[in-house]
């Protein structure tokens, strides 16, 4: 892995989400290579077109609303870009990725992770000066 350094969202990346308030199991669904588990309590998101859930608690800590289910993350996230392909284990799930994407984390320590394809992450994400 290469050094983990600290990023924001862009500004001008804000998404949808309904928070998952019902009475329910929970959702289950594949995505990333995966099978995913939405439960009551957690959120999904459209993030321009590209739809997944996110665990409440972690949505709580780290996005705001910023418009009537608009929300943008303003919280900081450390990223490494990965030098193999491999798994990491998500609250929702397992998120694949390949050689170049990025391994994102919403804590400083590594915990909270997920996983981003290069270019997607390059077009939401700033280095956090």
């Amino acid at each position: 892995m290469e050094t983990r350094r600290r990023y924001r969202k862009r500004q001008e990346q804000i998404v949808t989400a309904i928070r998952l308030d019902v009475d329910t199991d929970g959702l289950v669904y594949r995505k990333w290579g995966g099978e995913q588990l939405a439960k009551r309590g957690d959120w999904l998101v459209d993030n321009a077109g590209d739809v997944y859930s996110v665990d409440a608690e972690s949505f709580a800590r780290t996005y705001r609303a910023v418009g009537p289910g608009r929300y943008l993350k303003t919280a900081p996230i450390w990223a490494e870009v990965a030098v193999v392909a491999g798994k990491v284990s998500t609250k929702e799930g397992v998120s694949s990725y390949e050689a170049g994407d990025y391994i994102v984390f919403n804590e400083p320590d590594g915990t909270d992770a997920y996983s981003v394809n290069a270019a997607k992450f390059e077009a939401m994400y700033e280095l956090d000066s």
